[in-house]
C-alpha cells in the first residue's frame, strides 16, 4: 500500500508540473501511456487525448466495471499567489492546478487498477479510462470513446467528493428562448410587446413543478439568467430573447423535461445541448453498500462530470473536496490520496 501511494504521488507531481487545459492535454496523456506502460499494462488505447486499458486477464463472459477520471484543468484563476505548475509539498499539503480536481483522483484510481491488474480470479473486468476535456464537456473527451470501451456493468468516476458517495448527478441543459410580439411606436400604443410574452413564460418557469421529485436534489431546476430585448426608447420590441439554465435531477431525461417546456410556453424553444445528462445509481447497488459498510455517506452532488456521458449506473467518489476546485492556490492533502487508494481497493474487495 506504501509504494502504490508513493507511486501515485510521484505520478500527480509530474501531472502537475505539465500543462494540460482543456483540448491541449497531450502531454499529459504521454505521461499517463507511459506510466501504464511501465507498471505492466499491456494493450494501452488511444484516441484524442483519451487513454484506456482493461485488466491483463479480461474475460468477456464476466460484467466490466469502468474506472474513469480526468486529466484536463481549468485554466488558473488571476488570484493564484503560487506557480500552479510547481507541485509544491508543504506538510501534508501538495499544492498545484489540477491537484484536486481532479488528478488525486485519478492517480488513485490508476492504483486501484495496478493493484487487481493481475489478478486472474475476478468476479469483474475492469476498464480504466483517463480522459480529456472534462472541464469543458468537449466533444473529444469522453463521449468520444465511451461506444469504444464495451459493455459496461457500471462505473465509478473519480472526482472530488470527500471520498463520499455521490450517488446521483444533475444534469444540466441550457435553454434559448423568443418570444414574439409585434413592433410598433412606443408613443401610439401600437403593437405587441414582446416583453410582456417574455414575461409570461418567465413566471411559468419560475413556479412551475414537476411531478416526480428527487429525494436527493428536490425539484428540476429552471432559472431564467439572461434577457434581451428592444433597440431603442420608443420602439415596442417585436422580440424577447431570455436563456434558461435547466438542472435536470435523475428522474427526468433531458428530453422529457424539453419537451414539458416547448409544450407550455409560448416563446420558440431550443435547447443548445441535451447531451448533459442526469446520473445516479442504486442506493442497493453492491458497489454502494460496499462504501456504507466502510463508514461513507451517500448524497446528491450537484457538479456534473463525465458521468453525463455514461448509459450505466455510475458512482462519484474521489479523493479531494470540490470546494477547492477551480480556487487559486489549488491543494490537495496528502493523507487524503493514500486515505482514497485504501477505500477504493476496500471497496472493491467487498464486491470481487
Amino acid at each position: 500500500m506504501d509504494a502504490l501511494y508513493l507511486e501515485s504521488v510521484e505520478l500527480l507531481k509530474r501531472l502537475i508540473a505539465t500543462q494540460s487545459f482543456s483540448r491541449e492535454e497531450g502531454a499529459t496523456a504521454d505521461i499517463l501511456s507511459n506510466h501504464l506502460k511501465m507498471i505492466g499494462v499491456e494493450n494501452i488505447n488511444r484516441l484524442h487525448n483519451n487513454i484506456w486499458a482493461y485488466n491483463k486477464y479480461f474475460d468477456s463472459t464476466k460484467p466490466t466495471i469502468l474506472l474513469n477520471s480526468h486529466h484536463d484543468t481549468v485554466k488558473p484563476n488571476g488570484a493564484y499567489t503560487r506557480d500552479p505548475f510547481a507541485a509544491d509539498v508543504e506538510g501534508d499539503k501538495l499544492y498545484g492546478l489540477g491537484s484536486n480536481d481532479a488528478g488525486a483522483s485519478l492517480v488513485s484510481l490508476i492504483a486501484l487498477f495496478k493493484h487487481f491488474y493481475n489478478r486472474s480470479d475476478l468476479r469483474y473486468n475492469f476498464c480504466i479510462a483517463l480522459t480529456a476535456e472534462e472541464e469543458v464537456g468537449g466533444y473529444k473527451g469522453m463521449e468520444s470513446i465511451v461506444a469504444l470501451l464495451g459493455d459496461l456493468d457500471f462505473a465509478i468516476v473519480g472526482e472530488p467528493t470527500l471520498m463520499q458517495l455521490a450517488i446521483a448527478e444533475r444534469g444540466l441543459m441550457v435553454i434559448d428562448c423568443v418570444a414574439v410580439g409585434k413592433s410598433g411606436h412606443a408613443a401610439r400604443e401600437e403593437g405587441d410587446n414582446a416583453i410582456f410574452r417574455a414575461i409570461g413564460d418567465i413566471n411559468w418557469l419560475n413556479n412551475y413543478k414537476f411531478e416526480r421529485v428527487s429525494s436527493l436534489f428536490g425539484q428540476v431546476k429552471m432559472s431564467t439568467t439572461i434577457i434581451n430585448a428592444g433597440t431603442q426608447h420608443n420602439v415596442v420590441p417585436a422580440e424577447c430573447s431570455f436563456t434558461v439554465d435547466v438542472r435536470v435531477t435523475e428522474m427526468y431525461t433531458n428530453e422529457e423535461v424539453l419537451s414539458v417546456i416547448t409544450e407550455n410556453l409560448a416563446s420558440n424553444v431550443k435547447a443548445r445541448s441535451t447531451r448533459l445528462r442526469s446520473s445516479s445509481i442504486d442506493p442497493a447497488h453492491p458497489i454502494v453498500k460496499a462504501g456504507e459498510e466502510l463508514g461513507r455517506m451517500t448524497y446528491g452532488s450537484p457538479t456534473t462530470s463525465d458521468q453525463v456521458f455514461l448509459s450505466v449506473p455510475s458512482l462519484k467518489i474521489g479523493v479531494g473536496d470540490s470546494a477547492r476546485s477551480h480556487s487559486a492556490d489549488e491543494f490537495v492533502y496528502l493523507s487524503e490520496i493514500k486515505e482514497g487508494i485504501e477505500l477504493y481497493i476496500k471497496m472493491l474487495d467487498k464486491i470481487l
